[in-house]
């Protein structure tokens, strides 16, 4: 018989560097994944280039924090192919109302456009998912969130594989002891993603990001 995937599973999980997957969208079984190597994303190292800077500048769009939840874990798995299986879902959405579990959300015109979920314990932010309607809504919503991650004390921003995308705004591939290192030192740490505030202004972020280079 499968073992349930209760929130208390997933963040002993998480803590042991393991995160855990479905097959496709109708799978009722979940396995365990513990790559050789990690996907990970500098909190200090996020590329922000030139045609997303002025992106961010022009506005036109609204980020929130924990606004709603469930619209990007949908939002995530409405695709050809996911692994977002309904014991998943549910599994999530307990992670969220426990305060483990965040979104991140890019709004145009009222309507959701894209959005990043994951899952934070210590220091860590485990990503999820990410998804995107409208052209660079993903990459706002990471621009905001590894930000937002950065002022909160936050050390490790987990992606679990690197894709090209990820690879262009920063993202790097370590083997997994080194990963791991960085993984216990987070879990060491207590960070708090709703201290301070979330500041939705992208041009504040611009600055943070000019004064550190």
């Amino acid at each position: 018989m499968t073992t349930p995937l209760t929130p208390a599973l997933l963040l002993q999980a998480y803590a042991s560097g393991v995160f855990p997957m479905s097959e496709h969208r109708d799978d009722p079984d979940v396995f365990w994944v513990d790559p050789h190597h990690r996907g990970i994303l500098p909190l200090d190292g996020f590329h922000i280039s030139r045609s997303l800077a002025r992106r961010m500048r022009q506005g036109h769009y609204e980020a929130t924090l924990n606004h709603d939840f469930e619209a990007v874990v949908l939002g995530c798995a409405d695709r050809a192919d996911t692994w977002i299986s309904p014991p998943i879902h549910r599994a999530y959405l307990a992670l969220h109302q426990q305060g483990h579990g965040h979104s991140l959300e890019i709004w145009q015109e009222g309507q959701l456009v894209g959005g990043v979920y994951g899952v934070a314990l210590g220091a860590a932010f485990f990503g999820e998912s990410m998804f995107s309607r409208r052209t660079d809504a993903s990459k706002l919503a990471l621009a905001h969130l590894t930000d937002h991650l950065a002022r909160c004390g936050f050390s490790l921003f987990d992606t679990q594989f690197i894709t090209p995308h990820l690879g262009r705004l920063g993202g790097r591939e370590i083997p997994r002891v080194q990963y791991r290192a960085l993984l216990q030192e987070a879990m060491e740490t207590e960070a708090d993603i709703t201290n301070p505030p979330f500041d939705p202004d992208p041009s504040q972020i611009l600055q943070r990001k000019t004064q550190m280079s």
